[in-house]
């Protein structure tokens, strides 16, 4: 009896050399990250981040492409199989938020939205789900005061000026934009008799050409234009559609939103066009934080702040390689 005593006391000892925790081994921790356009730099770069999360923090990282609504339930179902704990995901429909979030607890998966807000079925947004974005009000905001000082600086009259606002009032996200630029521009005292609506189908450079057409095509006395969407191809469409109308760079203010490979094309080509600038978003922060307040969520049982923002920073053709450098986005510059 006194040695199996002993054998108990140092069998204790050593038990209490083992580090214990409640929480997930990083070993045990996997995370799924979905995006609705994956062929698109922006997601491409919130990927690269992410994957750096997962380095840094030691989890599994499943990225997936989710195109439509079938492919996000079908992806969410993947993950639950293959023993998921969470995923992050921008969903292609935000009125999907609803379905998503019932298959994520029946899958028993966490869930943060990045990038697009879910919508309620009441048309609202889902508030109680975890959501890292951009600030799309103030990004818009932005856009406005950057076409405002280049258009004081090449002292166009307003007489021979109008803004084309390229449209997607489906998407909150689009309409802030859109919205914010509209009210910087007014607030600066352009009238907005001469800030045109033009809605788009899609938002890439397609939609962006034949939105931007229709309007310059109705307004054949307008000498100047502005260019303003949801982001860098729907601008690029759009400031084709004033080439082919036969505008140059120098009767062009056009300023997109991501700063990503769209935005660095413009800026490459041997000759200035009239995109103007573009608001840099971070990407590093919405694939790297989302990815890592994903993880500690888990690992650790503490939930990430339920709205999150970010904001943007302006690059041009003379500002946009130092910018682009500066924020880990080096190899966009060709």
């Amino acid at each position: 009896m006194k040695f199996g005593k002993k054998c108990l006391l140092i069998l204790a000892g050593l038990l209490m050399l083992i580090p214990f925790s409640t929480s997930f081994s990083a070993s045990k921790v996997k995370i799924g990250f979905l995006v609705k356009m994956p062929e698109e730099s922006w997601f491409q770069k919130e990927w690269v981040f992410a994957e750096q999360a997962a380095k840094d923090y030691g989890f599994e990282l499943v990225k997936i492409g989710t195109t439509d609504g079938e492919k996000v339930l079908t992806a969410i179902d993947n993950l639950g199989a293959q023993g998921a704990q969470g995923f992050v995901i921008c969903t292609p429909d935000v009125k999907l938020g609803p379905a998503i979030v019932t298959k994520a607890k029946a899958n028993n998966l966490k869930v943060i939205a990045v990038d697009d807000r879910f919508i309620g079925a009441n048309g609202k947004p889902m508030e109680d789900v975890v959501y890292l974005g951009i600030s799309a009000r103030k990004i818009g905001e932005n856009v406005g005061q950057a076409i405002w000082d280049e258009y004081q600086r090449r002292g166009w009259k307003e007489s021979e000026t109008g803004a084309i606002a390229i449209s997607f009032k489906e998407l909150e996200t689009a309409r802030d934009r859109v919205e914010g630029a509209i009210s910087t521009l007014t607030k600066n005292g352009f009238p907005k008799r001469k800030i045109y609506d033009a809605p788009q189908k899609t938002t890439d450079v397609e939609g962006g050409f034949n939105a931007a057409n229709i309007v310059i095509t109705k307004n054949p006395k307008i000498k100047h234009w502005f260019v303003f969407a949801i982001n860098d191809e729907t601008v690029t469409g759009g400031v084709r559609a004033t080439e082919g109308r036969g505008f140059g760079p120098e009767d062009v203010i056009g300023v997109g939103i991501n700063g990503m490979a769209a935005a660095v094309t413009e800026f490459q080509k041997p000759e200035a066009t009239g995109f103007y600038g573009s608001f840099l978003l971070q990407a590093k922060v919405h694939g790297y934080e989302t990815s890592k307040m994903m993880y500690e969520w888990i690992s650790t049982g503490k939930q990430p702040p339920l709205d999150t923002r970010t904001t943007g920073t302006l690059i041009t053709r003379d500002t946009y390689k130092n910018i682009l450098t500066e924020n880990g986005l080096a190899d966009l510059i060709k």
